[in-house]
């Protein structure tokens, strides 16, 4: 008998500022679902999300879900008001006998429960509600780009938990390695409307790029019609001096089906223009260190960057990442060692924290007010690579429409809001791009333009980003810091690293033999003998392989403090609600351990046959 849908949206019509966002919308989530919602920046992706929420009501139709059905929603911004830490917000909607959850999450997220709301950061706060809604565990999780501000190990702990959950999932991300590995339906928000697919996000590009084939075609056939059709409305006046009113009612027709047709957004014209070339050598750092309170950053790290390189710098969140970017830099001084520049450097620097946009400016303000793009005496120019710009023409390139220009930067989204970064940042020429987290919010067409621009830069990049697909297509040299100082240099981008030091890590540590893994290769992350046997498995095998013994590190870190739990003898007679959840909590712990061990043997015997 087939399950009730979880969620059902019919006829959905929404407008905001007289601009209608979607018109007609109908879609479904059922029991099991693992959906990536996609769609240009300003396409209403989040807007679609806070409607299938229940936050956002629609203008015209209905939203249904079956009674005893639960929908969680995770909070681009959520409102902590009346919270004291993260732990108690996170914590806010469960039992007592639940709350062990959110320790769990906030591990594998890596952030302090006992953070005091007024001090948390924006990305501790986003953390929280994402634990908060892994914890609360909802029939249906509606996920709006939860991998922002989480760093590559808290991805693979949410990619782990996400890939083992029963709940079904939408998710709005810009990491493809993360939609790709999750995802095995796919909807496609385009010009108001939506289509589905029932394959994961991996077979997105092809579809959309099919779909807009055929639309081109259609368009095609419809236009050379109405041409036909609208030389012989002309000819009959002469020929016949009576026309077919039906003919001409059909032409009307045509012209107006043509002219209610909404052209697709096209790509952004973003330009990226080096300036004069630097000098060979970009930056030498020799035997540099830091140290902050007591806390070794970095040890005796020596590095020599030449012209044309792309560095990516990767590491867990608080590793000292930015730190080491700053005194390559010279921002930052180190404690010992030397930093030397070399000639003509140019160096434009894309930051993080969007530090460079006043939210309180329009976007009009923000770049005719910038020193660097002023143009004198012309209050509606900028200066773009040397060129005086019209401020609106410019900020067409990067997808704003007129009315945006005299917006504040506040109402902007976050994609819309690292667009116009871009936009600041490429109208300068430089030699030395600094990219801190470049990646958040973008949509993906916006990523593959950044990444061909990134190509044919004849300059040098400095990379900051947990985006694992955006590391393997732009980086030619990668520095791991992976704690207590230590940063290494690895050829390549994220895939070459890991390969690299899997490799090295199985020459010193690993059996000849696959065995079981223990905590202890658990923490080793790959357990693989040989690279080259390795790369002979498939994509997915070998990402499982990799994250596997991490997840297996993880079960048995939540079975040990379950099992602690229950061994306390009172349990069951003083909270049996507490005794019976966790009694559930571990079986379901030890059945995902036991399987995802066989697993971890069956590939790396297949690996093993490989080589």
């Amino acid at each position: 008998m087939a399950r009730a849908p979880l969620l059902q949206l019919s006829d959905i019509s929404l407008t905001f500022g007289g601009g209608p966002i979607f018109d007609g919308v109908s879609l479904v989530i059922q029991p099991g679902d693992r959906v990536a919602l996609v769609g240009r920046n300003g396409s209403g992706k989040s807007t679609l999300m806070k409607v299938m929420a229940g936050l956002v009501e629609a203008d015209k139709g209905e939203r249904v879900v079956p009674p005893g059905t639960s929908v969680g929603y995770m909070e681009q911004h959520p409102e902590m008001a009346g919270f004291s830490t993260l732990g108690e917000f996170a914590a806010s909607t469960l039992d007592p006998a639940e709350h062990y959850r959110v320790e769990m999450a906030a591990e594998g997220l890596k952030f302090d429960p006992s953070t005091p709301v007024a001090t948390a950061s924006g990305g501790e706060r986003r953390r929280a509600a994402l634990a908060k809604l892994m914890a609360e565990a909802p029939d249906l999780m509606l996920l709006d780009e939860p991998t922002n501000h989480l760093d590559i190990e808290a991805i693979a702990w949410l990619e782990a938990e996400l890939t083992q959950t029963r709940a079904a999932f939408v998710l709005i991300s810009h990491d493809r390695a993360f939609l790709r590995e999750l995802t095995r339906a796919t909807l496609w928000i385009d010009r108001g409307k939506i289509l589905r697919q029932e394959k994961g996000f991996d077979a997105f590009e092809a579809w959309r790029d099919k779909v807009w084939e055929e639309e081109d075609q259609a368009r095609h056939k419809l236009d050379r019609k109405i041409k036909a059709e609208a030389r012989w409305a002309v000819e009959g006046i002469s020929a016949r001096r009576k026309r077919n009113q039906g003919r001409v009612r059909n032409l009307q027709a045509m012209r107006a089906e043509r002219s209610a047709q909404i052209r697709r957004q096209g790509a952004a014209a973003m330009g990226l223009e080096a300036g004069q070339k630097s000098g060979k050598r970009v930056i030498e750092a020799r035997g540099i260190s830091k140290v902050y309170d007591g806390k070794p950053i970095l040890r005796d790290f020596s590095i020599r960057i030449q012209r044309g390189e792309r560095l990516a710098f990767v590491g867990p969140n608080g590793v000292g990442k930015t730190t080491l970017l700053k005194m390559l830099l010279k921002e930052v001084e180190p404690d010992t060692g030397t930093v030397e520049h070399g000639t003509n450097l140019m160096p434009a620097v894309f930051d993080q924290a969007r530090a460079q946009l006043d939210p309180e400016m329009t976007l009009w303000d923000s770049l005719t007010g910038d020193k660097d793009m002023r143009v004198s005496g012309q209050a509606d120019q900028v200066m773009v690579r040397g060129q005086p710009r019209h401020v609106v023409g410019y900020l067409k390139d990067f997808l704003f429409d007129e009315r945006q220009a005299r917006a504040p930067v506040k109402s902007l989204s976050g994609g819309e809001k690292a667009r116009l970064l871009l936009a600041k940042l490429m109208a300068r020429e430089s030699n030395l791009l600094v990219l801190d987290e470049p990646t958040n919010d973008l949509d993906i067409e916006t990523l593959d333009l950044l990444q061909e621009l990134l190509d044919d830069y004849d300059g040098t990049v400095l990379l900051v980003s947990h985006d694992r697909d955006f590391l393997d297509r732009i980086a030619t040299t990668t520095i791991a810091m992976e704690g207590d100082g230590q940063a290494t240099v690895y050829a390549g981008g994220w895939s070459d690293y890991r390969a690299q030091r899997a490799e090295a890590m199985a020459g010193k540590e690993l059996p000849a033999e696959p065995k079981k893994p223990t905590k202890t290769t658990a923490k080793q992350e790959t357990p693989t003998p040989r690279n080259s046997a390795k790369s002979k498995l498939s994509f997915t095998e070998k990402h499982r392989l990799e994250t596997l013994p991490d997840e297996i590190a993880r079960l048995e870190a939540e079975i040990a403090k379950l099992e602690s739990l229950l061994a306390d003898p009172q349990l069951f007679t003083r909270e049996p609600v507490k005794f019976q959840k966790a009694t559930e909590a571990l079986t379901s712990r030890q059945a995902a351990l036991s399987a995802a061990e066989d697993e971890w043997m069956a590939l790396e015997e297949k690996a093993e046959n490989l080589g």
